[in-house]
C-alpha cells in the first residue's frame, strides 16, 4: 500500500474520532483557529458581516458584488498530507439559518485559485461550503513535475478538503453535516466524477458538468488539431469561416429533430460534409479551400492511436463551429500544451509539431498514473450508499468535446450492467446548443443542484430538468434536458419556446 494511501486512512481514523464523538457545543468562529486536524494549519478563522465581504486580492474572475451575502465564519486553512503538498482550502460557515449541509465546490483549468464566486453561490443557498487551490498557485507550471503535486491537484486535494471541511462543520455548529454534497464544471466535473471513483464516501451527490474527465486524451487532441491546421498553413481556417460552416451544418440538421431553432438536438444524427462549402474559384470568407475542407473535417474526427487503433480522445460535435477558435488558433489550446511542457517532457520550449501518437502516448500515461484522469467506470461503490450522480456537457462545446462524457457514460453501463443497473444513481443530461459549461445558441440556463437534492433527499428521480434561453434579462425559450439517450421530442402543437410542449422520448 503506497504512503499516501496510509496517510489518507490514519487522517480518516483521526477525523472519524472527533465526528463520532459526542456532540460538542458550538464554538465561536474565532475560536476555530485553535482547532487541531491531522496535516493542517488553520490561518485564519474569521467573522463576517452581512455584506461586508470583499474580494481577496488573490480572487479572479471580474468584479462581482457580495453585498447580498448573510453573515459568515470564514476559515482559510493549508493542508500538507504529503512532504511536498500546500493545499489551500477556504470553508464558509452561515452564522445563522444553516441548511444542515456541506457542498465542496469546482474550479476550472488547472485550478490554482480559491473560488469566492462559487463559495459565495453555496452559502447564498445555507450551505457550509469549502473550496481548494488544489495545492498550487495559477495555472499549468513546474509544479506539474512533482508526483505529490499531482496526485493533489489529481484527487487528493478535493477529498483533505472534504474531510477537514467536515470536521469544521462538526466543530462549529456542535453537529455534523446531515448531507455532503459536490459541483463543478470543466475541471470542476472531473474533480466531481474523480471522487465518486476515488472516494465514493465523501459525497451522497455530485453535480459534474463538461468534466475533463479524459484531461491527457483532450490535450491530444488539441495539439492533433493544431498539427493538422498548421502543417500546411493553407489549411488553417481563420475565425471569419467559422459563421459560414456554422450556418451550412444548421442547414443540414437544424430541422432533424421537426423544429427549426438553430439548435441541433442531437449532433449525432447529424451528417454533414463540409465539402459543399469548397470554394468555386478563389477563396471568400463563405467558403474553403481544399486544404481548409480537410481540415473541417479532421476537427469532427477521433483522434486515434494508429499502432493500437484505441481512440486517443473523440472529435468536435457539429454545431460547435463558432467556438472552433479554442482549438483552432494560431498557437495550440494554453491547457494542453502546458501538460506537455511541464507535465510530460519538462521543456516550456517544447514544439508541439514534434509530438508523436503513437510512442509519446505510452509515456503520457505512464507518467500521469491515474492521477488526473476520470475514467473508471466501476462506480459500484459510488452506488453501494445511495450516492447520486449528475452529469451534464453541452453538445456544442468548444473546449472539452462532449463525445468523452458520451463516452464515459456508455462504459459505466457496460460495467455496470447496463441502464436499469445505473439509472437510480447515476444520469446524463447533454445540453443541444451550449458551449462550455454554458452560453451557446441552446438554453443553457438551469439548476442542476435543485435537481440533485431532490433526487438525494427526497428520492425524486431527474426524468427531465427544464433549461431557459435568457438574452437582455428575459427568458426566450424554454426546453427539457433530458437523461441521455432521450431527447426533447416536440409534441407537434404549441410554441416551441415553450418546455411544455415537448416531451423526452
Amino acid at each position: 500500500m503506497s504512503n499516501h494511501r496510509n496517510c489518507f486512512i490514519l487522517a480518516a481514523l483521526a477525523i472519524m474520532l472527533v465526528l463520532n464523538a459526542a456532540p460538542a457545543a458550538a464554538a465561536s468562529c474565532e475560536s476555530l483557529s485553535a482547532l487541531k486536524l491531522p496535516e493542517t494549519t488553520i490561518t485564519m478563522a474569521q467573522s463576517v458581516a452581512p455584506g461586508a465581504f470583499t474580494v481577496p486580492a488573490a480572487g479572479r474572475g471580474g468584479a462581482p458584488r457580495f453585498e447580498d451575502l448573510p453573515g459568515f465564519c470564514r476559515v482559510a486553512a493549508t493542508l500538507k498530507p504529503s512532504s511536498d503538498s500546500d493545499i489551500k482550502i477556504e470553508v464558509w460557515l452561515p452564522a445563522s439559518n444553516w441548511n444542515g449541509k456541506f457542498l465542496t465546490v469546482g474550479n476550472g483549468g488547472w485550478n490554482g485559485n480559491i473560488d469566492t464566486n462559487a463559495l459565495a453561490a453555496g452559502l447564498r443557498r445555507g450551505y457550509a461550503a469549502a473550496s481548494t487551490d488544489t495545492g498550487h498557485e495559477g495555472g499549468g507550471g513546474p509544479w506539474m513535475q512533482s508526483k505529490e503535486k499531482l496526485i493533489d491537484f489529481g484527487y487528493r486535494a478535493v477529498h483533505e478538503t472534504a474531510v477537514k471541511g467536515k470536521a469544521m462543520v462538526a466543530a462549529f455548529y456542535g453537529n455534523n453535516a446531515r448531507l455532503s454534497y459536490f459541483q463543478g464544471c470543466s475541471a470542476g466535473g472531473r474533480q466531481g466524477l474523480k471522487a465518486s471513483q476515488q472516494f465514493p464516501n465523501d459525497f451522497d451527490g455530485i453535480v459534474a458538468g463538461a468534466p475533463a474527465l479524459n484531461t491527457t486524451g483532450r490535450a491530444a487532441f488539441a495539439m492533433w488539431t493544431a498539427q493538422n491546421l498548421h502543417k500546411d498553413e493553407a489549411a488553417y481556417i481563420p475565425a471569419t469561416k467559422y459563421p459560414a460552416i456554422h450556418d451550412a451544418v444548421l442547414q443540414a440538421c437544424d430541422a432533424l429533430d421537426g423544429v427549426t431553432d438553430r439548435v441541433i438536438e442531437n449532433p449525432r444524427q447529424c451528417k454533414f460534409n463540409p465539402k459543399v462549402l469548397e470554394c468555386k474559384a478563389g477563396d471568400a470568407a463563405t467558403c474553403l479551400t481544399t486544404p481548409q475542407v480537410e481540415a473541417a473535417r479532421k476537427m469532427y474526427m477521433p483522434l486515434v492511436n494508429s499502432r493500437t487503433e484505441k481512440v486517443i480522445f473523440q472529435g468536435l460535435e457539429y454545431g460547435s463551429e463558432m467556438g472552433w477558435s479554442t482549438f483552432g488558433s494560431p498557437q495550440p489550446f494554453g491547457i494542453g500544451t502546458q501538460m506537455y511542457q511541464y507535465m510530460v517532457f519538462n521543456n516550456p520550449a517544447w514544439d508541439y509539431k514534434t509530438l508523436n501518437f503513437d510512442s509519446d502516448m505510452d509515456r503520457v500515461d505512464k507518467i500521469e498514473g491515474g492521477a488526473i484522469n476520470a475514467m473508471n467506470p466501476d462506480l459500484k461503490p459510488f452506488f453501494a450508499h445511495s450516492g447520486k450522480l449528475i452529469q451534464y456537457h453541452g453538445w456544442a462545446d468548444q473546449q472539452i468535446p462532449s463525445g468523452s462524457s458520451v463516452t464515459y457514460y456508455q462504459s459505466v453501463l457496460d460495467t455496470m450492467g447496463g441502464p436499469s443497473k445505473v439509472k437510480s444513481n447515476y444520469r446524463l443530461f447533454m445540453v443541444p446548443g451550449m458551449g462550455h459549461c454554458g452560453g451557446g445558441d441552446g438554453p443553457s440556463n438551469f439548476d442542476m443542484l435543485t435537481a440533485l437534492e431532490q433526487w438525494v433527499e427526497n428520492n425524486k428521480a431527474p426524468d427531465q430538468i427544464v433549461a431557459s434561453r435568457i438574452a437582455n434579462g428575459k427568458t426566450e425559450r424554454t426546453r427539457p434536458l433530458c437523461p441521455y439517450p432521450q431527447a426533447a421530442t416536440y409534441k407537434g402543437t404549441g410554441s416551441t419556446d415553450d418546455a411544455a410542449n415537448f416531451v423526452c422520448k
